[in-house]
């Protein structure tokens, strides 16, 4: 069974969500044709870039039995085990300007990105 987050950002491992990245997940699942009662975003962390880790984001239906699921903001965001690892104490964002917009994790664990930043470890 998933485990449910009390709050966006609460106790030692949360994930905060921002009001901006919670918009933005909302507008994007609209287009699809989703509802944010009935899916969630998926983050994870996967191998790959020059620094060795990156980040991946999906819509999901539900979480899978394993995942910790964190509602704020009316969206949820699901996060297996072996990426909680990686992003607990994380901000999930979105930003826009001059060079485009996009969603960003904004982690404190991090100790070195690639020179592009979209790749890192930890």
């Amino acid at each position: 069974m998933s485990t449910e987050a009390e709050e966006s950002g609460v106790g030692d491992s949360g994930l905060e969500i921002s009001e901006r990245a919670a918009e933005e997940v909302i507008d994007l699942l609209a287009r699809e044709d989703m509802s944010p009662d009935e899916a969630g975003l998926r983050l994870f962390v996967k191998q790959g870039g020059c620094a060795g880790l990156s980040y991946g984001l999906r819509f999901d239906t539900e979480p899978d039995e394993d995942d910790t699921v964190y509602s704020d903001h009316g969206i949820q965001v699901f996060v297996d085990p072996a990426s909680m690892n990686y992003v607990q104490h994380s901000t999930l964002d979105f930003e826009g300007g001059l060079q485009g917009e996009g969603f960003i994790v904004d982690n404190p664990n991090v100790i070195s990105e690639c020179g592009c930043g979209e790749s890192f470890r930890t």
